[in-house]
């Protein structure tokens, strides 16, 4: 299960820090999952959103830059892969990993070193079905669904299998999101016309440019008509909305 060469975050994970603030409600849910752990490891951990900060937190990444970004309070980092992590086996009570997966090269490996080194495994994640049907994947840009057909196998049913889980949980996504992932703006559509917000997203960093420009001024034009509301406004009264992310939860003890 070897994918085609994941995103450069050397190159798009500048600024992660700014507008990739971990949500506290999802945090909340993540710190939960993570159960009395001591010492965790965050694979693909990039400026450290979602790590507790009551644990002995180490944190792994491939992206200099990203682990450049991580604020002083955060625990030791280590540049490498999921798919080789240069620690002992049960080195760790829990292994976590937030929107990272769907990156790695070779997931199957990433799946079963996570297995290798702790015991309990924490995953956030989505699941490709339900992201790729929110109104901007399915209206405007359509690029950022076609991520997913080149990553065979893909989904929540492939990690759960690989992290050996016991757990899935849907997690809604508040409409005030602090962490700005793609789902996060489903009822604030204007914020997509900000290049630092699309800049923030490993989709529409990786897509053709071309078409990310295409496709914002089609919902520019679709907001200042009124289109968009007449299609989508209903969202704008939601508290909440399940966008897709997912938490998968194993726990061998």
């Amino acid at each position: 299960m070897t994918d085609p060469a994941p995103a450069d975050y050397d190159v798009i994970g500048r600024g992660y820090a700014v507008r990739r603030v971990a949500d506290p409600r999802i945090g909340a849910l993540v710190a939960e999952a993570l159960g009395d752990a001591e010492r965790v490891l965050n694979v693909g951990a990039g400026a450290g959103s979602y790590e507790p900060t009551d644990r002995i937190v180490t944190a792994l990444d491939p992206s200099p830059v990203m682990l450049a970004q991580r604020g002083r309070g955060h625990g030791p980092a280590t540049v490498g892969r999921a798919e080789e992590l240069p620690f002992a086996a049960g080195s760790f009570d829990a292994v976590m990993s937030v929107l990272s997966a769907h990156h790695w090269t070779d997931r199957r490996a990433g799946y079963r070193e996570m297995r290798r080194v702790a015991p309990r495994r924490v995953m956030l994640t989505y699941e490709p079905a339900v992201h790729n049907q929110m109104w901007l994947v399915s209206d405007y840009v359509p690029e950022i669904a076609a991520l997913d057909t080149v990553r065979p196998g893909w989904g929540v049913a492939e990690v759960a299998d690989g992290l050996g889980a016991n757990r899935v949980a849907t997690v809604p996504v508040p409409a005030d999101c602090s962490d700005g992932f793609i789902m996060a703006y489903w009822r604030r559509p204007e914020a997509f016309l900000e290049p630092e917000v699309r800049a923030a997203t490993s989709g529409f960093a990786t897509i053709d440019q071309g078409a990310v420009e295409r496709a914002m001024r089609r919902l520019r034009a679709d907001l200042e008509s009124g289109v968009w509301d007449e299609r989508y406004g209903h969202l704008r009264s939601l508290p909440v909305l399940d966008v897709g992310l997912r938490l998968v939860v194993a726990d061998e003890g």
